[in-house]
C-alpha cells in the first residue's frame, strides 16, 4: 500500500511538472519571445512599400537641373495568376508573347507565393491604357517609381547618374534598399545618396492562407507615407555652365570657376560630356554601353580626375614662399638673356625671347622662366648645395600649403590628389645626396613631376585672390530648406604667406591681361588678372592653360580653363575663360576690341588625333608629317579659330586614357 501511495505522488509530481514547463513555455513564447508573433503576423499581412521621389537638385539661383518624372513598373505573383487574354495584355505592354513567356517563366523560378517585377519602367502613356485593364489580369499590380530628367540637359558629370541597386547595396544599407531600388552610382547623386534618397512608406494589407487580400490591416493605423527626398540647392550658375558646355563643345579639357570668398564652385565642365537624359528609361544600358565605347571618355571627370603639369600658374608660388622666407624681395631683380643656366640645364625662355631686368611683377607679367629659376635654385641652396634634400622637404611642405599633393576634400567621389614629388621618389631615382636644385630645376616653372587638376588650379587662383587663404571647394549651398554646409566648407586655409606680398605678383597678372599675351581677351569694365600658359605636348598640338580671377579688387570668380591640344593658352583658353567671366559679372558678353566672339569657339573643332593616345596610358608618338603645328600672332587670330586640327588618316584610332602623366610642359 505504501508503494502504490509512493508512484501515485511520484506520478502525480511528473504530470505537474509538465504542465508547469507547458505554462512557462506558453508564457515565453507569448509574452516574452516575439518571433512567433511576427511570424504569425506574415502569414495574414502583406507590406506594400511605396518608393519615395528622390529629392531634387537645383543651381545656386533654384533653376532645376534634376527633376523627377513618374514612371511604373508591373508586378507579378505567380500563384494568383488566372486565364486571361495573353494577346491583349502583351499589346497593351507592348511586348511580344515570346518576351510575356520568358518573364513569367522567371517569376515562377523566382517564387510562385512572391510578387516580383514583370515589367519595368511603363511610360505614364502606356500605362494609363493598361490601368484601365488592370482588373482582367488577376495576380499582376503596378507600383509608381521615379525616374530622374534633366531639363536642360547640362552638368552631366557633376550631378552623375543613379543605377538598380545590387545585392551588395541592399547588405549595406542594413536592408533599407530593395530589388528594384534605385542608389546615386556617380556624382552628386553618390555623394548625397542618404539626403536625396528620401524614405520608403508601407502599406500593411490583410491576405488570407492562399495570399489573397482581405483589406487594410488595423484600418491603415500603421501604414506610413513615403517620404520624398531632401532639395539639393548646388553652388553651379545654370547660365555660365551652360556657356561652359557650348564652349568646350568638340574640345577635350575643362573648366573650373569658383567664388573665392566662399569655395562655391560657380561653373564645373569636364568636356566632352553627354546628354544626362541618356542615362534614364529603358534605353539606358545601350546608351551607357555606347558612351563607354567613345573614346573620348566622356565619364572621365576632368575637372577632378585629370592630371596636368600647372606650369605658369604655378611659377609665382616659389617666388611667394621665397619672400615669405626673406630670400628675395618684390625688388629683386634678375637679368634674363632669353635663358638660364642651372649646372649643365639650359633653361630656356618661351621662342628664346630675352626679358632683360626683371622683378617680380614684370616677371609674371612675361612669364620669365629665367626669373623663377633663379628663384627656385635660391631656395634650394639657401642652407648650402649639400642640403638640398632638407630644403626640398621644407619647399613642398610650403607648396602643399597651397591645396596640392591632396584631394581638397570636394563634396563628391572619386577626386584626384595630384602630385607634388618627394625627397624619396629622387633618392630612388639618383640615390640619396645624388641630386642637387639643377637636377628638379623643372619644378621652377611647373613641370617636371608636378601635377595637378584644374580644381586644384582654380583653387590656386582663388588663394592669390583671398591673399594668402582659401575655402576648400564644394559644389551643394543648401540640404532642404536650411542652408547646411559641412563646418571644413567655413575654415579659411591660410598657406602661410603675408598678405602684402600678394600685390606685386597680382600687378604682373593684372598686366598679363591688360597688355601681355591675354589682351585679346580683355573685358570692357571689368579688371581681370590672369595667366596663360602653353602646354608643351611632345606628341601633338600643345595644350592650351589659363588661370585668371575678376576683378581685382573684392574678387567674385576664380577660373581655370585647359583645352588640350589646342596650342597657347591666349588662343584659347584664355578667351573661352574671358566669357565665362564676363557672363557671370555681366550676365552679358559685350564686343571685344579684338574681334572675338563666343561663335568663333562654339563652333570650332579642336577634337585632338586619336593616334596619339594608348589604352594603357603611354602616348604613342606621332609621325612628324601627320600633325601640322598651327603657329600664328595676335594678328591672325581669326584665321586659326577656323582652322580645324589636321588628322592622321592613316594611324589607326585606339583609345583615350585620362593619365596624362607622360605629358610635359613649358609655359609662357
Amino acid at each position: 500500500m505504501n508503494k502504490f501511495f509512493e508512484r501515485r505522488y511520484v506520478i502525480a509530481g511528473i504530470f505537474i511538472t509538465l504542465i508547469f514547463i507547458l505554462l512557462a513555455r506558453l508564457f515565453y513564447i507569448q509574452i516574452i519571445d516575439d518571433r512567433y508573433l511576427l511570424y504569425a503576423q506574415d502569414n495574414v499581412l502583406r507590406r506594400v512599400y511605396t518608393n519615395p521621389a528622390r529629392g531634387p537638385i537645383t543651381d545656386r539661383n533654384k533653376k532645376a537641373l534634376v527633376q523627377n518624372e513618374p514612371f511604373y513598373d508591373i508586378w507579378v505573383t505567380p500563384k494568383e495568376v488566372k486565364p486571361f487574354d495573353t494577346l491583349e495584355f502583351c499589346r497593351l505592354l507592348s511586348i511580344t508573347k515570346d518576351d510575356f513567356n520568358k518573364q513569367f517563366t522567371k517569376a515562377v523560378k523566382y517564387s510562385r507565393n512572391l510578387a516580383s517585377i514583370f515589367e519595368k519602367q511603363l511610360s505614364p502613356q502606356v500605362y494609363a491604357a493598361f490601368q484601365e485593364r488592370l482588373s482582367e489580369f488577376p495576380g499582376f499590380y503596378s507600383e509608381v517609381r521615379y525616374l530622374r530628367t534633366y531639363p536642360d540637359s547640362v552638368a552631366a558629370q557633376f550631378l552623375g547618374f543613379i543605377g538598380e541597386v545590387t545585392d551588395n547595396d541592399i547588405k549595406r544599407s542594413g536592408k533599407y534598399y530593395r530589388a528594384g531600388d534605385y542608389i546615386g552610382v556617380t556624382g552628386v547623386e553618390k555623394s548625397y545618396e542618404d539626403a536625396l534618397r528620401g524614405q520608403h512608406g508601407v502599406q500593411n494589407l490583410m491576405v488570407d492562407s492562399r495570399g489573397r487580400q482581405k483589406g487594410s490591416y488595423a484600418n491603415g493605423a500603421y501604414d506610413t507615407a513615403a517620404v520624398a527626398g531632401e532639395r539639393l540647392i548646388s553652388s553651379l550658375d545654370i547660365r555660365i555652365q551652360k556657356l561652359g558646355e557650348q564652349l568646350m563643345k568638340n574640345k577635350v579639357g575643362s573648366i573650373v570657376a569658383i567664388e573665392p570668398s566662399t569655395g562655391e564652385i560657380l561653373c564645373y565642365v569636364s568636356s566632352p560630356t553627354y546628354n544626362p537624359n541618356l542615362m534614364v528609361g529603358r534605353q539606358r544600358g545601350n546608351n551607357a554601353a555606347e558612351l563607354y565605347k567613345s573614346p573620348y571618355k566622356p565619364f572621365f571627370i576632368r575637372p577632378i580626375q585629370a592630371y596636368y603639369p600647372p606650369g605658369s600658374s604655378f611659377k609665382p608660388l616659389s617666388a611667394l614662399i621665397a619672400l615669405q622666407e626673406g630670400i628675395i624681395t618684390p625688388q629683386t631683380s634678375y637679368y634674363c638673356p632669353g635663358y638660364y643656366w642651372a649646372g649643365n640645364h639650359k633653361i630656356k625662355c618661351f621662342h628664346n625671347e630675352a626679358h632683360g631686368n626683371v622683378n617680380l611683377t614684370s616677371a609674371v607679367a612675361a612669364s620669365c622662366n629665367g626669373y623663377f629659376s633663379m628663384v627656385f635654385e635660391k631656395l634650394m641652396n639657401y642652407y648650402g648645395v649639400k642640403n638640398t634634400a632638407t630644403t626640398f622637404t621644407n619647399w613642398r611642405n610650403n607648396v602643399t600649403k597651397f591645396g596640392l599633393g591632396s584631394r581638397l576634400g570636394l563634396d563628391m567621389p572619386s577626386e584626384g590628389k595630384g602630385n607634388v614629388p618627394t625627397t624619396a621618389h629622387y633618392d630612388k631615382i639618383y640615390h640619396p645626396g645624388g641630386w642637387r636644385s639643377s637636377t628638379v630645376i623643372s619644378l621652377a616653372i611647373g613641370q617636371g613631376e608636378l601635377l595637378a587638376t584644374p580644381l586644384q588650379l582654380a583653387n590656386i587662383e582663388c588663394t592669390i585672390a583671398n591673399h594668402g587663404f582659401y575655402y576648400k571647394p564644394h559644389l551643394i549651398k543648401a540640404i532642404g530648406e536650411k542652408e547646411i554646409i559641412k563646418p571644413e566648407y567655413r575654415v579659411k586655409n591660410y598657406v602661410g604667406i603675408d598678405s602684402l606680398y600678394f600685390e606685386p605678383l597680382i600687378d604682373g597678372m593684372q598686366a598679363v591681361v591688360e597688355r601681355g599675351t591675354a589682351v585679346l581677351s580683355k573685358i570692357p569694365g571689368v579688371v581681370m588678372c590672369g595667366k596663360t600658359g602653353t602646354a608643351q605636348n611632345n606628341h601633338g598640338e600643345d595644350h592650351s592653360v589659363f588661370v585668371a580671377f575678376a576683378p581685382r579688387e573684392n574678387p567674385k570668380i576664380a577660373i581655370a580653363v585647359i583645352v588640350e591640344n589646342s596650342g597657347e593658352g591666349a588662343h584659347w583658353a584664355a578667351p573661352i575663360a574671358s566669357f565665362i567671366v564676363e557672363k557671370y559679372l555681366k550676365d552679358s558678353i559685350t564686343t571685344r576690341e579684338s574681334g572675338i566672339t563666343p561663335e568663333q569657339f562654339i563652333n570650332a573643332n579642336r577634337l585632338p588625333d586619336l593616334g596619339n593616345y594608348s589604352i594603357k596610358g603611354k602616348v604613342k608618338p606621332t609621325p612628324k608629317d601627320t600633325l601640322k603645328k598651327l603657329k600664328t600672332d595676335s594678328s591672325n587670330k581669326k584665321a586659326r579659330i577656323n582652322t580645324p586640327v589636321k588628322r592622321n588618316k592613316k594611324a589607326t584610332p585606339v583609345k583615350l586614357v585620362a593619365a596624362l602623366l607622360e605629358r610635359k610642359d613649358d609655359e609662357h
